[in-house]
């Protein structure tokens, strides 16, 4: 019996089947193999773990459990969006960065990594400050938490900016949709696993336990952000040295903005990334309030949405792989949305759960097939521009979308409901089902008017051959 042969042929296979069907291997290469990829994605673990903790585990423990006000939480929360914005100057500061060490990327990881830290670490004492202060003037909590949010924030959005340009930088052109691919997965993996452990280990609060998780989570980011970037970026004195030439941010900004479709893409990603996510601070609610879901199944909405955006993840990359253009697959995930919003709203009048645990994981499919479209389109539709102010760019209006709309969400559901219950809207709208509805309805209106923007890219005056031949398989995707 030929053993040596068989052992070659069972080697063969395994290999062959890794590449398939195993999630990312085929976004390695030789020089970047997939062990240095997971590693540098950790830094999207960490992202992930402080968004959790930020919007949603100490929204709820500052309300709840430390009867902060509403209105002080819903702003010190909203602090790091403000951050958003500047992502497109930290991009920018990381690709002309002038340094003597050869390092572009590294130090503005590390620079946020520091600031994200030093936030987390001095967080939980704010926060007992704010809510039984007995000493010093009033004011002092609120600066104290509104202090710790802006560091964690700027920080954040600093380290992760630069970390998805170290990763661009690093792997070629043809490979880098799937490496960002991996990026958007691990953060989605680290938000799930962040919310699943701060939910077991917050059961019995006290304020000692507060201390210890987020305290905890500020060493744990930290660690893994040095392991993340740890000997990733070659060190290369002339990319940085001080005597070079610089383009100025308005121009290099100009620049990019002259490349065609990338002012419509942007406003895409804004109508459509907003459409998306105005129900976040809603679902869950709509669901308790309306329909009398238990807390239990509640909490599972998160799941269903997390399973219907790995499911649009796999869509993404059997249409890619079989030759759809990128802003046509962005397309599916918008008509994937209206229809699952339309089946949240007929959800609390048909009195089916069903519906609605079905709409929840119709928007994360939705949102998974259009955040990989649009961000396939935006690393490859500006030929010129580097990859710091290009993610920058990106992440800014992703970002400051999302943020905006998730307090848009919040103020008209309350304002409708106002109106409505008081009688102003008429006899009809007399239900605590009033304000969600409307808000959904605007999202599949957001979601309408982003077809019609992102309608024109999909034709032939926007064509570029990296949009147009970008192969996403199995291995490219989880699916």
């Amino acid at each position: 019996m030929n053993f040596a042969g068989a052992n070659r042929k069972m080697i063969a296979f395994w290999q062959m089947m890794g590449t398939r069907f195993m999630p990312f291997a085929d976004a390695a290469t030789v020089e970047m193999p997939l062990s240095r990829l997971l590693r540098l994605s950790l830094f999207q673990v960490s992202a992930g773990c402080v968004l959790v903790l930020l919007t949603g585990t100490l929204n709820r423990v500052l309300i709840v459990e430390l009867g902060v006000s509403v209105a002080l939480v819903s702003a010190v929360v909203a602090i790091p969006v403000l951050a958003a914005p500047l992502r497109l100057l930290f991009g920018y500061r990381s690709d002309t960065y002038k340094s003597v060490l050869g390092w572009r990327r590294v130090p503005y990881v590390w620079l946020g990594s520091l600031l994200q830290f030093g936030g987390l670490a001095i967080m939980p004492f704010a926060l007992l400050l704010l809510q039984s202060q007995t000493v010093g003037p009033e004011w002092a909590g609120a600066a104290g938490v509104s202090l710790a949010f802006i560091l964690t924030g700027f920080g954040m959005h600093m380290a992760q900016t630069a970390g998805l340009a170290l990763a661009t930088d690093l792997v070629p052109e043809a490979k880098r949709p799937r490496v960002v691919a991996l990026l958007y997965f691990m953060l989605l993996a680290g938000m799930i696993g962040a919310s699943s452990f701060y939910s077991v280990v917050l059961v019995d609060f006290s304020p000692k336990m507060l201390i210890q998780v987020i305290q905890g989570t500020a060493l744990l980011t930290i660690v893994i952000n040095v392991i993340a970037i740890w000997k990733q970026e070659a060190r290369d004195a002339r990319r940085t040295a001080v005597d070079r030439d610089l383009v100025s941010f308005i121009d290099a900004l100009d620049d990019y903005r002259s490349a065609p479709g990338v002012m419509r893409l942007l406003l895409a990603v804004a109508i459509g990334s907003a459409a998306f996510s105005m129900q976040d601070i809603l679902l869950e609610p709509y669901g308790g309030e309306i329909l009398g879901l238990s807390v239990g199944e509640t909490t599972r909405l998160t799941g269903l949405w997390a399973l219907g955006t790995m499911a649009g993840f796999g869509w993404a990359a059997h249409s890619l792989q079989g030759g759809v253009q990128v802003y046509r697959v962005a397309a599916r995930g918008l008509l994937a949305g209206i229809c699952a919003f339309s089946a949240v709203i007929f959800a609390s009048p048909l009195g089916l759960t069903a519906l609605f645990h079905i709409g929840a994981f119709g928007i994360g499919l939705g949102g998974g097939l259009f955040a990989v479209g649009t961000m396939i389109a935006a690393m490859g539709i500006s030929e010129r521009s580097d990859s710091g102010l290009v993610v920058g760019a990106w992440g800014a209006v992703q970002a400051t979308a999302i943020g905006a709309s998730m307090l848009a969400g919040g103020v008209i559901k309350n304002t409708i409901n106002a109106l409505a219950l008081n009688g102003s809207l008429g006899e009809a709208m007399m239900t605590p089902a009033a304000g969600y509805v409307v808000v959904y309805q605007f999202e599949i209106v957001l979601l309408f008017l982003c077809l019609a923007v992102i309608g024109p890219l999909a034709g032939r005056r926007y064509h570029r051959d990296y949009l147009n031949n970008t192969r996403f398989g199995l291995a490219e995707m989880p699916g």
